[in-house]
């Protein structure tokens, strides 16, 4: 039986971790560049909500997600033309690109589908589904280790393992490429970067851009594997929890990953939590849903309580770079 709970402990910590890696990377890669992203929760409901808005009129995945991949870089570009071209306020855009999701997302949910905000279900053929069902047959035979293995790391969807190689994409692209030397400068030092030749706006708008792409995917899968519709707010704070992650990550996609894992630990236990009974000594009864469900958050204000003011930042990051002539 433990073994079993081990199983799908780890299991279910990686396909809630899924939107929070995606983010946490979306995140870094903008940060790195020196432009701050509090928009990060906006941008993954309002591409969570395209997702499941086109997906419910087409029946197509592919087409569900390329609609999400437009409007997750549209609002990208919109952050980089106010703050990078136009030197506005990153905080304040990021902010506002959130507001904005909140609202716009409910508002088009009512007009278009009359469901108080929420799509229609999608259909089975546009969710994801598990991947490697006969492998993890197979290895569930293992003596010992087997049965644990095979609930842990098989038989998720193609996003978990897609998050998975993210982050050794994001990590080698950062540090053993030209153009992540020059981003990773552009974050600490734009005049030398400007000075060598390089485009410090155009480096920002190809990080934004990834930065969109990532969002993208990390509202999709919400839609795709976890809810079968958009529910307003649905988010629910995952976006600040990547945030959260990207800082108590040192700025670093796999410290990112690592402090995503250690939520969606927390979050997957919240879950198995619920209707708990404690002992007698403690005074019995059922532990409260709303405390189990808190702890994510919690922890998320712990963390960056505690860690934001011991990580260092990119030195150039949240200053807009005004070429000097």
């Amino acid at each position: 039986m433990d073994d079993v709970l081990i199983g799908t402990l780890v299991a279910s910590t990686l396909r809630v971790s899924v939107p929070l890696i995606l983010c946490a990377l979306a995140g870094v890669l903008c940060e790195r560049s020196g432009v701050i992203d509090l928009g990060l929760e906006g941008k993954m409901l309002l591409t969570a909500f395209a997702t499941a808005s086109v997906g419910a009129a087409t029946g197509s995945m592919a087409l569900a997600l390329l609609a999400a991949v437009a409007v997750g870089v549209a609002l990208s570009m919109l952050h980089g033309y106010a703050c990078v071209t136009h030197g506005g306020d990153q905080v304040v855009l990021g902010v506002a690109i959130t507001m904005m999701a909140a609202g716009l997302t409910v508002v088009l949910g009512i007009a278009w589908f009359s469901l108080g905000g929420q799509t229609p279900p999608l259909a089975e053929a546009v969710r994801l589904h598990p991947l490697f069902a006969g492998l993890a047959a197979w290895v569930r035979e293992i003596p010992g280790v087997g049965p644990t293995l095979a609930l842990a790391l098989f038989g998720h969807n193609a996003f978990v393992y897609g998050a998975l190689v993210a982050v050794a994409a994001v990590w080698w692209l950062l540090y053993r490429t030209r153009f992540g030397l020059r981003l990773r400068a552009t974050g600490e030092n734009p005049n030398m970067v400007d000075a060598a030749g390089v485009s410090v706006k155009g480096l920002r708008y190809q990080a934004l851009a990834l930065n969109g792409v990532l969002c993208s995917l990390a509202g999709s899968y919400l839609v795709l594997a976890m809810n079968p519709s958009f529910i307003p707010n649905m988010t629910a704070g995952r976006g600040y929890m990547a945030l959260a992650a990207m800082i108590f990550g040192k700025w670093h996609p796999v410290g990112a990953l690592w402090a995503c894992l250690l939520f969606g630990f927390l979050d997957a236990v919240s879950i198995r939590l619920q209707g708990v009974t404690l002992p007698a000594t403690w005074g019995g009864g059922q532990v409260p849903v709303q405390a189990i469900q808190a702890l994510p958050y919690v922890l998320t204000v712990v963390l960056l309580a505690g860690f934001i003011g011991q990580a260092v930042a990119p030195k150039a990051l949240g200053r807009p770079y005004v070429k000097e002539r």
